[in-house]
């Protein structure tokens, strides 16, 4: 049966649907036949039940999934008949020009928009590089000597660098306050992990040595009892110790997983490692400028529907990420439209990288999985078992494809558009 549909805005679409009667009349009384047979209720054996039973207690859920089913039946079939793109899904309503043999709804719905490409080579595209030298891998390997250090006590003022050991206990206005005092508490000078009136006030002292500082507290302190005040800090030292950090030699490389411990290999390991760490952050800095402009290429209507539905996900993140770190979101507001123009721009990108993939066939490839995956492998001291990780699941595997797909997109552009190569430092890059 043919159907008409009416164009009610630049993406919205309105069907005039109808479903025999008799039909879902039909259907009823044949899933209530059957439901008679094993029906069991007080009273009555299984498949005695009396039907005019069955159909006061299960008919009207019976009649509602049979109708539903039957509405999702006549709305596909109308959308085959028109060739449309649902996006979203449909708002089901009855409608007016029902009769004694036809019940009428209508279903308001968006379809995907016609996505036109323009001109890629407009683009302007800034490609992130980093060098990898002698210099990054030697500070790499002072940050594993640090991650290493241990701790020699010594008979001297307390300096940057040194593991203070104190005990301290912390008045306002004569009166200590909770969270202000502590004992046998070690933390590194220098570090700023304490205040820095703090620090100054320890910076200087000797073991066995007490002192009473004054602290203040910054305006946006998180405790408002001492936001913005001054409180007084007696701090005895019990330890002064200063780092010894472990000499690079066979032993140290041993410690890294080398196993014959050649420094030389272990120096070779380090290098691989930061390389596959920089051609990660350089490829996803690369990609993210290359979205931030590639909504340039295409101008359309964006579904509303897909924005909504976006907007509800990053919501739900945004809560889910603050229930993680102890923060109670039961009663906590989430700002209206506070996360529509995220919504907005990731459904903008979806449909643009779809629309290319399409166009250009960039599809991943068995092998390009295999060999993202393979590159994945590299970085654990068991290959095979990263392998079957991802190979053993369907869902694992599908989103290796996604970013084979992706990166098939980011590749595709930077051959067709105007790309400059922009190097960055390793430590700006991997601060980033």
């Amino acid at each position: 049966m043919a159907t008409q549909i009416e164009i009610t805005g630049p993406l919205e679409r309105k069907l005039a649907l109808s479903v025999a009667i008799a039909t879902v009349e039909g259907e009823v009384g044949q899933r209530l036949k059957k439901l008679s047979r094993t029906l069991r209720m007080p009273g009555f054996r299984p498949g005695k039940v009396p039907m005019k039973m069955i159909e006061r207690s299960h008919g009207p859920q019976v009649e509602s999934e049979v109708l539903g089913e039957a509405i999702s039946q006549a709305f596909t079939a109308a959308i085959r008949e028109h060739d449309l793109r649902v996006a979203g899904e449909p708002h089901i309503e009855r409608g007016d020009a029902g009769d004694e043999t036809q019940l009428a709804f209508t279903a308001a719905f968006e379809v995907y928009p016609d996505v036109v490409l323009g001109d890629f080579a407009a683009l302007e595209i800034a490609r992130v590089t980093c060098a990898i030298g002698d210099a990054e891998v030697d500070k790499t390997v002072e940050i594993l000597r640090k991650q290493r250090v241990t701790w020699n006590a010594v008979d001297r003022a307390a300096q940057d660098g040194d593991q203070v050991t104190i005990s301290f206990t912390g008045t306002l206005e004569g009166v200590a306050f909770d969270g202000g005092s502590g004992s046998d508490f070690p933390f590194v000078l220098g570090e700023g992990r304490m205040l820095p009136d703090f620090e100054t006030g320890v910076r200087g002292m000797n073991t066995g040595e007490t002192r009473t500082v004054p602290v203040s507290f910054p305006e946006d302190y998180g405790s408002k009892e001492l936001a913005g005040k001054t409180a007084q800090f007696e701090i005895s030292i019990t330890k002064v110790e200063e780092p010894v950090l472990p000499v690079v030699d066979s032993e140290f490389a041993r410690q890294l997983g080398v196993e014959n411990g050649d420094v030389e290999k272990m120096r070779a390991d380090i290098r691989a490692n930061l390389e596959r760490e920089v051609v990660q952050r350089t490829r996803a800095r690369t990609k993210s400028n290359l979205m931030d402009v590639l909504p340039n290429v295409a101008s359309f209507e964006l579904p509303q529907s897909l924005v909504r539905s976006e907007e509800a996900e990053l919501t739900e993140r945004a809560l889910a990420d603050l229930k993680s770190r102890g923060i109670d979101t039961s009663k906590l507001p989430v700002p209206e439209g506070a996360f529509t123009e995220s919504a907005q721009k990731r459904v903008r990108l979806g449909l643009l990288v779809a629309e290319i993939v399409k166009k250009q066939e960039l599809q991943a490839k068995p092998e390009q999985v295999r060999a993202q995956i393979e590159e994945f492998a590299q970085a654990y001291e068991s290959p095979e078992e990263v392998l079957r990780y991802y190979f053993g699941d369907r869902e694992r595997l599908a989103q290796v494809e996604s970013l084979v797909v992706e990166q098939n997109v980011v590749d595709w552009v930077l051959a067709n558009a105007k790309v400059e190569d922009q190097a960055i430092d390793f430590d700006e890059l991997m601060q980033g």
